[in-house]
């Protein structure tokens, strides 16, 4: 019988491109979805998709949806509580040991990035983060880590119902290449250095020497990560790891962001969108004023300044994750473009 699948975030980048994946390689899966609002082809291009009207604050509908499905794909905002409480309550409504219910989360490599630490800001941090290795500290990780709230709220869920209720968290680095959904198809970091660059600086910028170092991972590579842990989950959990070993990293190369800047400045100059391609070395100061409509004020720090450096090793070990997808460095200038208003 074909599992259900009741999966929030469904127009956002991630979210939607998972979405798409789904419905195209297992039409067979019954799939339902949370929307504020129905995108006009919609229903079109997904017809046989359900619809759920609601919003991550209607936790009794998230919970009775969730209570009907058998694997829940919670994406959207990553730090509201109610709804992953909701999520947790609802698959719990009807689970049993011998037939558990299955809950992936999307989370963040900045539960590891090092904004707290200014002696790294601008700087390349010698620790790269392995799912593996340190799944200690990566599952007991302090409460002012990026997502650490609801990753306690998920890990909690698997240590008290882990008989009955699989949980894993999908902890995705910077993403890049154009998403499928029927919603937002742009990452997020890409957008905001470019509209960083046309609105303030007018150049590619870096801060201190540049090395401070991002993994990425193409959406379509981050996407088979997804893919493969919802079909082991409809074969009742398959070789995945679940519960507190249940934790993905996605990376499949890092760049500084000497380099990024570096070739988004060239991109840029190419379509004279700026004038000068060379980045140039901002003050820390500089980089502390920037995205400053973020309640965070470590925002633009965080963007810009730190290191979130992982290694993918638990997909491909138990998963059999084999990214395919074209580099960063071979997708930047359509993203830049798109990021800029100007056509690929």
């Amino acid at each position: 019988m074909a599992p259900s699948i009741f999966l929030t975030g469904g127009t956002g980048y991630i979210g939607g491109s998972v979405l798409d994946a789904l419905v195209k390689q297992h039409p067979e899966y019954d799939i339902t979805v949370l929307l504020r609002n129905v995108p006009q082809s919609f229903t079109s291009k997904y017809p046989g998709v359900k619809i759920v009207l609601g919003d991550f604050d209607d936790t009794e509908l998230i919970a009775e949806t969730a209570s009907k499905s058998d694997i829940v794909i919670h994406n959207g905002n990553s730090k509201h509580e109610p709804s992953i409480r909701a999520h947790i309550d609802g698959l719990l409504r009807n689970s049993t040991p011998l037939s558990p219910r299955f809950l992936i989360r999307l989370g963040g490599t900045g539960a590891i990035a090092d904004w707290a630490d200014p002696s790294y800001y601008g700087e390349k941090n010698p620790k790269v983060w392995n799912d593996v290795q340190d799944i200690k500290e990566l599952t007991s990780l302090p409460d002012t880590a990026l997502h650490r709230n609801i990753e306690k709220i998920v890990q909690k869920a698997a240590v008290d119902h882990g008989d009955r209720l699989k949980c894993a968290i999908i902890c995705s680095c910077g993403v890049y290449g154009p998403g499928k959904g029927p919603g937002r198809t742009q990452s997020q970091l890409v957008p905001l250095f470019c509209d960083e660059i046309v609105n303030n600086t007018k150049r590619a910028f870096y801060t201190q020497s540049g090395e401070n170092t991002r993994s990425w991972v193409h959406i379509d590579d981050l996407v088979a990560v997804y893919m493969k842990l919802v079909e082991a989950a409809a074969a009742g959990g398959g070789n995945a790891d679940w519960g507190l070993h249940g934790y993905y990293f996605t990376a499949t190369q890092e760049v500084s962001q000497l380099d990024f800047a570096t070739a988004i400045g060239r991109i840029l100059k190419k379509h004279g969108i700026i004038e000068k391609e060379e980045p140039v070395r901002l003050p820390l100061d500089d980089i502390w004023k920037m995205l400053q409509k973020s309640k965070w004020r470590y925002m633009g720090i965080y963007a810009f300044a730190c290191n979130t450096r992982t290694t993918s090793e638990r997909a491909r070990k138990v998963l059999e994750y084999q990214p395919s997808a074209p580099s960063l460095f071979d997708c930047l200038e359509h993203d830049v473009l798109a990021a800029t208003g100007r056509e690929a």
